[in-house]
């Protein structure tokens, strides 16, 4: 038996990271406290990197969404998957050339593209998810603040289909390693 409320619970199981990250700051605080010439850099410091974790940990929780839709997904070496009960596959984060976040039947989907022409759509609600935000985080050129924005917008006219365009490869580098130029 639980003396917290199973709403609290889950709130702080999910804010755990930004906890951590708070944490952290209070140490490099109390090192500042402690005064000196070494102590108060060394503090200044841990407050610092403590701040980045913290922020870092935010946009994460943001990205992160309730499990209701079927399915798992999976990140792994730098393939992506999902595993649905109707559909589903892999793609390679290296030849992803374009991020979508769509919205059909009602339901927000990310739909992951590469430059065969293979796609790949996964329920932003599915479970697993939330490992897709350092996944997206690292492609060249990703703006993290414009993909958690994007998952906070409402539809512009709610139950119509709807895309929006996240992320695309930079030309230069959809050019196979071959053809691009060392200059």
């Amino acid at each position: 038996m639980s003396v917290l409320r199973p709403e609290v619970t889950d709130a702080l199981r999910k804010g755990q990271e930004v906890i951590a990250a708070g944490g952290v700051m209070l140490a490099g605080l109390w090192l500042t406290w402690l005064g000196g010439y070494l102590l108060v850099p060394v503090g200044l410091l841990v407050i610092g990197v403590g701040a980045i974790l913290a922020h870092m940990a935010w946009r994460r929780m943001r990205f992160a969404q309730v499990v209701a839709a079927p399915g798992i997904v999976e990140l792994d070496e730098g393939q992506v998957g999902y595993l649905g009960p109707g559909d589903g596959g892999f793609l390679s984060l290296e030849e992803l050339v374009e991020l979508r976040l769509m919205r059909l039947h009602g339901k927000r989907m990310w739909r992951l593209k590469q430059a065969d022409g293979q796609a790949l759509l996964i329920p932003v609600e599915a479970q697993g998810s939330e490992r897709l935000f350092d996944a997206f985080a690292s492609l060249p050129g990703m703006d993290t603040r414009a993909l958690v924005a994007a998952l906070d917008a409402s539809p512009a006219v709610p139950g119509l289909a709807e895309t929006r365009v996240i992320w695309r490869r930079p030309t230069a580098a959809r050019l196979p390693p071959a053809r691009r130029s060392l200059s």
